[in-house]
């Protein structure tokens, strides 16, 4: 109290000189001496060099809420290089790592600012060439991968306008190349908001499915306001874009994704709630859009679109808050891409796959041009060894071959677009197969669909128009083994008159940069400095 009352004591001529020198040192020192956002610059942008030669270095020095812009460059960041082997609940390997909420990290030129998993060397940047990957630390067990950018466990950040390349997969997994973590494997929530826009994951090299690169942009344990828009995937060996571990509430949106050449355009194991793919466009890949309920380390399963705390969607006017609309996916027949693992195993030639997933609506889209089917709804039997964190939930141990099996039922498919389709020729193929093993749960439903192809069973749209009440099993087992078929599974069991592509060489596909969209603004939002003036 003695001190409050010896400063308003202090005579106002005293006080001019002070008010004087924060007016001369200008705003940025004014916010910095108030604890505002500081605005850090990485190398050149228009002439005018950054303080920081390296993005990490730049993160090290940022406090909560800071912005870091990164000038045009080819940034071979490689700080995790010399942190030894990754620990089971720390932060993964990363060129880039974020665990400072409220970070901003924005390129000033999506194409020109690469993030870029190779060593550093002369020549073109996201180089294919062998000598120059970087596969990180090594231990017992070989190199152990690299990630990209990663957000670990950090609140309200944001990353814009840039592209990540070539961060692969080693001994204790990685490869992704763009990551939102909240905590992964733990089957815990350990983060919340977060936004990313304007932005390109792939990756050049090939030298082998163990080492492909595994995941474009991957948001896991997170399940809060997420938002993705304008982005871009290619080249993964599991998928594109992954949204999962989300606790089956995951809150998130994606909207403006282009994925392509891919085991899997999209992945969402036990990914539910409000989530929400929208004009988005899914190509050239072996399965384009898969959502699953699987017995892993996302846990807890199943995936279940239901609304939270039985909600009313605003756009399906249901209980079904998981909402793929207004997306067109095509040309997915393409089996000459990275693949490992569940998502390898997806059947070639199908635009999207529900898989062991609940109440899920899938409205106004448009399926073109797949071999197989333009969309499955079916049963998914996850036979891999569960670790501790899973316990089946939602699930039936069989004890036999199906592993922990998970049926599919509730799910919409309404007002979608259909051409085609099903033209690999073989039995089932058409625009949409179902396959249910377990009676009494609520049925899937079709309807406002043109089906000019056809679908398995037959009549789909007359036989089940609505959704609501239980339904008998519908096994479907010509389906069934033709799935099987086309997903190479159980020895592959193709009969001598099915013919589905086959792999025979990998290709990995350059950037379509023309097609790509630059952040319109860059410097739109930021903090005055000597980048963005105004």
């Amino acid at each position: 109290m003695a001190g409050r009352r010896a400063f308003r004591s202090l005579p106002a001529l005293l006080l001019l000189p002070l008010t004087l020198v924060v007016l001369a040192l200008g705003p940025a020192a004014a916010s910095a001496h108030k604890g505002g956002k500081r605005v850090l610059r990485v190398g050149t942008y228009k002439g005018i060099k950054g303080q920081f030669k390296t993005i990490q270095a730049a993160v090290n020095k940022a406090r909560p809420g800071d912005w870091i812009l990164i000038g045009p460059g080819d940034y071979h960041e490689s700080d995790d290089n010399v942190t030894g082997p990754a620990t089971e609940d720390g932060p993964p390997p990363a060129g880039v790592l974020i665990t400072k909420k409220g970070l901003h990290l924005r390129g000033m030129s999506r194409k020109k600012v690469i993030v870029d998993g190779t060593l550093p060397h002369k020549g073109k940047h996201c180089s294919s060439d062998p000598a120059v990957q970087n596969f990180g630390v090594n231990t017992p067990d070989g190199p152990q991968g690299r990630n990209g950018i990663v957000v670990f466990k950090a609140n309200h950040t944001r990353i814009d306008n840039l592209t990540v390349c070539n961060f692969l997969v080693g001994s204790s997994g990685q490869g992704n190349e763009i990551w939102w973590n909240g905590g992964d494997g733990s089957g815990k929530i350990g983060m919340g908001p977060f936004k990313g826009s304007y932005l390109s994951a792939t990756s050049t090299y090939y030298g082998g499915d163990e080492t492909a690169a595994g995941y474009g942009i991957f948001t896991s344990n997170d399940s809060g306001s997420g938002k993705l828009f304008q982005t871009y995937a290619s080249n993964f060996s599991d998928s594109g874009y992954y949204i999962g571990a989300c606790a089956q509430q995951c809150n998130q949106v994606l909207d403006h994704a282009w994925s392509e050449y891919s085991a899997l355009g999209y992945s969402g194991t036990n990914s539910g709630g409000w989530l929400i793919v929208k004009n988005s466009q899914f190509d050239n890949n072996q399965d384009g859009f898969d959502t699953n309920s699987q017995n892993n380390d996302d846990a807890p399963s199943p995936q279940d679109g239901g609304c939270p705390a039985n909600a009313t969607s605003s756009i399906t006017h249901t209980g079904s808050c998981w909402v793929f609309m207004n997306n067109k996916v095509h040309d997915n027949n393409n089996p000459d891409v990275p693949r490992v693992g569940a998502a390898g195993a997806a059947p070639v030639g199908t635009g999207m796959s529900i898989s062991g997933g609940r109440n899920d609506t899938v409205l106004k889209n448009k399926f073109v041009h797949n071999g197989s089917w333009g969309l499955l709804v079916l049963p998914y039997p996850d036979t891999g060894t569960p670790p501790p964190v899973a316990h089946c939930d939602g699930g039936i141990e069989t004890g036999g071959p199906f592993g922990c099996l998970y049926d599919d039922w509730g799910n919409a498919a309404k007002n979608n677009t259909f051409s085609q389709n099903g033209f690999f020729g073989n039995s089932t193929n058409g625009d949409i197969g179902q396959i249910t093993f377990i009676d009494g749960n609520p049925v899937n439903c079709f309807s406002g669909n043109s089906l000019p192809d056809g679908t398995s069973p037959a009549n789909l749209q007359s036989t089940q128009p609505a959704c609501g009440p239980t339904a008998a099993a519908i096994p479907n087992f010509d389906l069934v083994t033709q799935v099987e078929c086309a997903a190479m599974l159980f020895g592959t069991p193709c009969g001598p008159n099915d013919h589905y592509p086959r792999r025979q060489q990998v290709v990995m596909h350059k950037l379509p940069n023309k097609q790509l969209k630059n952040m319109p603004h860059p410097c739109k939002g930021v903090p005055r400095n000597k980048w963005c003036r105004s």
